[in-house]
């Protein structure tokens, strides 16, 4: 499979954006911090490499078949999963899912799942409503004929146990997990409580006195930003029976380009490179990512939390257009730089606009155009109104929304803002 595609054409302007000779010039620093990334090799960036080798040479006996058992298990046990998790492990879990899952997966019934679990998140937050919502959600199923409807697990992500907003959650949750399984609590709750975590930890103890039969290992030294293609992402991934290994694959051709690729062809570089560039040079303070595409809203928030955290002073904001228009107004657009993120290949059927009796709307004269063409001219449209503004624009092609494209555009994003990091401000 290809790699993703970054075109910072709308970038490189001598009047608002940057200049072929500034990328030029801090080509040199760039590569000497890469190799000081590859040198020191941070453990998020290596570990799909390493999930995927171990599962080559243990299979089942490997942590990533660990997570294929269990995940394969449970699709015949339970119908609902929740996950407890925070900050930025949260939206990383969440946006797989709301990638590649129907929008309304949820909703569906469990044949139109497939008999994959409907996925709720909750402890990223202090929200007393929304929780008690959640329960009361969970409870519905408990009159179920079927046992398998009754059900539901819970995994819990946290490496060092400690997080004070996923402990208050686990307090709410796991006495409604045990009433739910009344008479059979000692066989089922060993079973379905599904802990994520680093050894020693607070979880680990609380898993072990519950005696649970699997512990899922996360790496503390993996700041929960970078978590999201540890066991931290990809057990609930698994669980919605998307294809990790693509997952795990792309990101791991990811970080080979990153190591290997020249800069003048090296995504991760290039990133870096427009966007510091144009934060020194043009003082530019907002980065919005501009998503065409509702399915990757979520995947916008992860990345906001993933740059805000990295002590940069650039704001990142999550956009969906045409829908969050107003924030691409003229009038909005001094300090910012947009990032289109486009998804190329749709899954559905293109929508045709077609005739309407009476053309009460006026769009008649669109009849044979569909909804992809139509977007495709939104995104030019807009691109040519924020450049007559004075704003530099950049675009991330996805040739689709697949987890090889997904773990190929987490890695990248997790890179860039590791090597942006690390670059001084006055370069």
């Amino acid at each position: 499979m290809g790699l993703i595609q970054f075109d910072f054409s709308g970038a490189v302007d001598a009047d608002y954006g940057v200049t072929e000779a500034q990328i030029a010039d801090l080509a040199p620093k760039l590569l000497d911090l890469r190799q000081q990334i590859v040198d020191v090799a941070p453990p998020f960036a290596s570990l799909p490499r390493e999930l995927l080798d171990g599962y080559t040479e243990l299979r089942d006996d490997s942590p990533l078949g660990q997570i294929f058992r269990v995940a394969n298990r449970l699709h015949d046990e339970v119908d609902a999963v929740v996950v407890l998790a925070g900050g930025g492990t949260y939206r990383g879990t969440q946006a797989l899912r709301d990638a590649c899952c129907d929008p309304y997966h949820n909703e569906l019934s469990r044949g139109g799942r497939g008999s994959k679990p409907r996925m709720y998140f909750t402890g990223n937050d202090l929200d007393n409503d929304a929780s008690s919502a959640l329960l009361h959600r969970l409870g519905r199923d408990l009159t179920a004929i079927d046992p398998v409807v009754r059900r539901w697990a819970m995994v819990v992500i946290d490496p060092a146990g400690e997080t004070r907003e996923r402990a208050l959650a686990l307090r709410q949750f796991l006495p409604a997990l045990q009433e739910s399984l009344a008479d059979d609590v000692a066989q089922w709750l060993p079973e379905l409580l599904l802990p994520v975590t680093d050894q020693p930890s607070k979880l680990r103890d609380l898993a072990q006195a519950i005696g649970c039969k699997e512990i899922f290992p996360i790496p503390a030294a993996i700041d929960e930003r970078f978590n999201v293609l540890s066991a931290a992402g990809v057990l609930p991934a698994a669980m919605l029976g998307l294809d990790c290994v693509q997952l795990l694959e792309g990101a791991a051709a990811m970080d080979e380009h990153f190591k290997t690729a020249p800069p003048e062809t090296n995504l991760v570089l290039q990133y870096v490179a427009i966007h510091h560039l144009l934060q020194t040079h043009r003082g530019i303070d907002r980065r919005v990512m501009n998503v065409w595409g509702s399915a990757l809203e979520t995947f916008g928030l992860w990345h906001d939390q993933l740059f805000a955290g990295s002590g940069n002073q650039t704001l990142p904001l999550t956009t969906v257009s045409p829908r969050d228009g107003h924030h691409l107004d003229p009038a909005n657009l001094q300090g910012k730089v947009v990032n289109h993120l486009i998804v190329q290949q749709h899954r559905a059927d293109p929508w045709q606009v077609g005739l309407s009796d009476g053309d009460h709307d006026g769009l008649n004269a669109l009849s044979d155009r569909k909804l992809p063409d139509l977007m495709t001219e939104a995104i030019a449209d807009i691109d040519a109104a924020l450049h007559a503004a004075g704003c530099p624009t950049t675009q991330l092609r996805m040739p689709e929304i697949d987890t090889h494209s997904l773990g190929q555009l987490f890695q990248m994003l997790m890179l860039a803002t590791t090597v942006e990091s690390r670059l001084p401000r006055d370069v």
